[in-house]
């Protein structure tokens, strides 16, 4: 039964995967159409991000000059990011050029560009199921994205930052992992880990580890040499020309949160160890296994002898900056912390996975070869699984790692239910066995047992303030006062630089820690305090956010200071309100000399 149609969608999976994510994509531009028409960048890097696109192709600033100088002008903030995912955006903006007006072609670019890694994610991810599931499996990959509710949305338009593209590469390499023909599967590998260096760090655990799965596929059998050569190469190669492209002059330094001369050298190391280890090759797996451990200790010898300074946390934050700004960011906080509907909503798909993952490794038992690739690509599942426990932020990673292991677990459940001779069983267990498998029955489940309480009056408030702020109605009032330094929240800054001509103080980025603490420290101190430091950085104006999340946090943490003084009216007369129409939710007061 279904035979026909199974080989169809095996023969002809590469169109049906374009056509799959075609209508994917429709979906999304469909439910996020208002945003892209209203120009709703939500994330504050998805803004910042914008802003260095446009001092790129607008402003004249230079490839390598990554500072943005509408924060803390005119010194500028070092921005830790490359310009490897401007390109796509970029690009997206000159073609809308072509036939339409400046900003329909942004509104063009921000709706597309975060759908062009979506394609390669479902790609990849098809890949990898079909390598290791089963070669017609593939599509439940796809159905999986649809309940993976964090990794896809990072693809969803208007989320024009670089997350998307980390998520693409690391379910390419996962794809080269699974990959039976050694010498492609390795030069993959290291290309998406290349590629996903040149971006950021936010993937370097689970290059490691694909690093060390390498090795030890080398160990367990002399005949991988092969893909430990081409990984090797390719990831070292890769990784030079990715610095010489796309590291900022400040990433020319030896900082330890973006591709610079640190994590260079050690690329570089490690690939010519790793090549050597290849050469090399003994018969026996005792000296290969002997050989991957000294060229291990000795890249950590290196990295730790070398680069002291980057044994720790790669943001090099202060404690101060740490307690008065990180510590509040969400997405840094483990999963404990976030309530027992959220953690389990994120959880269910990585524990469906895990679950998948170790039944599809008990299959291929018999099979070395296909065993050993498919323990290569579950480690990463594994850690982004156990990661969660440490930051949140890894929750689309999880989800996107743990979907070969769920598609494995519906391969499984599935026919079992589709067995029964009771047309309802199989009907209604068919259905079970699916969301069970994708990881999407307990999400559900959650919502029928236990049904979200209402949100409160305070609730909607501060909702209401974080969408309306930020929007350009708000704006439009601030934007048509002649350019000027405006200080207000971390979180508002980026928005204020991407839809004004103003300038603003600093951003939530953690280059710029003394700034930051700066910032805290206004709205946390006393009136007296705030306007020395607005002196310091020669603010004109002072924008607020009445009821924006940060703000309840400046409220409850300090309670006497100065912001939560301006919330009760108390308002130093070294200010003078700014009238943004009786409408407005934001505050605005000059900032008297």
């Amino acid at each position: 039964m279904f035979q026909r149609e199974l080989t169809f969608i095996e023969r002809h999976w590469r169109i049906l995967a374009v056509l799959a994510w075609a209508l994917f994509a429709a979906w999304l531009l469909y439910t996020k159409w208002n945003n892209v028409i209203g120009f709703v960048l939500t994330d504050t890097d998805d803004n910042m991000r914008m802003s260095q696109v446009r001092a790129w192709l607008n402003g004249g600033q230079g490839w390598y000059d990554l500072r943005n100088y509408k924060l803390n002008w005119p010194v500028g903030a070092d921005i830790h990011w490359s310009r490897l995912v401007d390109l796509p955006l970029a690009g997206l903006i000159l073609l809308g050029r072509l036939f339409t007006t400046g900003p329909h072609a942004e509104q063009f670019a921000i709706a597309v560009a975060p759908l062009l890694p979506f394609l390669l994610l479902i790609v990849a991810l098809s890949l990898t199921v079909r390598r290791l599931v089963h070669p017609a499996a593939w599509p439940l990959a796809v159905v999986c994205l649809f309940f993976a509710g964090s990794a896809t949305g990072q693809f969803v338009p208007t989320r024009i930052d670089h997350h998307g593209w980390q998520l693409a590469f690391l379910a390419l390499g996962i794809a080269g992992i699974a990959d039976p023909k050694r010498a492609r599967g390795g030069a993959v590998l290291g290309i998406a880990a290349a590629l996903s260096l040149s971006i950021g760090l936010e993937a370097l655990i689970y290059i490691a580890l694909a690093g060390g799965t390498m090795v030890l596929f080398w160990v367990a059998e002399r005949d991988e040499r092969r893909r430990l050569a081409t990984y090797a190469a390719s990831l070292a190669g890769g990784t030079a020309l990715g610095f010489l492209a796309f590291a900022s002059y400040a990433n020319r330094l030896p900082v330890c949160d973006a591709l610079s001369p640190v994590w260079l050298a050690d690329a570089l190391l490690g690939g010519a160890l790793m090549l050597g280890l290849a050469w090399w090759s003994p018969a026996k797996w005792q000296a290969r296994l002997g050989g991957a451990v000294v060229a291990g200790a000795l890249v950590i010898a290196f990295h730790a002898l070398a680069w002291p300074h980057c044994l720790t946390r790669l943001e090099g934050v202060t404690p101060e900056v740490q307690q008065l700004w990180l510590s509040h960011v969400r997405e840094a906080r483990p999963i404990y912390q976030h309530g027992w509907r959220t953690a389990l909503v994120i959880l269910a798909l990585p524990i469906a996975g895990l679950i998948g993952w170790g039944a599809l490794a008990w299959q291929r038992r018999g099979d070395p070869d296909l065993l050993r690739r498919t323990l290569g690509a579950a480690l990463p599942a594994v850690a982004a699984l156990g990661l969660l426990f440490w930051q949140v932020r890894t929750g689309p990673a999880a989800q996107v790692l743990a979907i070969p292991g769920a598609v494995t677990l519906v391969a499984l459940l599935a026919p079992l239910a589709f067995a029964a001779k009771s047309g309802v069983v199989r009907v209604l267990g068919t259905t079970l066995a699916v969301l069970a498998g994708l990881g999407a029955l307990v999400p559900l489940a959650i919502d029928y047992v236990a049904p979200p309480k209402p949100k409160t009056e305070r609730d909607r408030i501060i909702a209401k303030a974080n969408s309306s702020c930020p929007s350009l109605w708000a704006m439009r009032p601030v934007a048509e006062l002649p350019v000027a330094t405006i200080f207000t929240f971390a979180d508002l800054s980026p928005r204020l630089i991407a839809v004004t001509h103003h300038r603003a103080i600093i951003g939530p980025y953690h280059r710029n820690g003394p700034a930051i603490v700066d910032s805290m420290k206004i709205f946390r101190g006393t009136p007296d305090n705030a306007r020395s430091i607005l002196a310091k950085y020669h603010a004109d104006y002072l924008l607020t956010c009445p009821m924006m999340s940060q703000s309840t946090v400046f409220v409850a943490e300090a309670p006497k200071g100065f912001y939560a003084q301006l919330a009760k009216g108390q308002v130093p007369a070294w200010l003078d309100p700014v009238d943004l129409g009786k409408d407005s939710p934001l505050k605005l007061w000059r900032v008297k000399p």
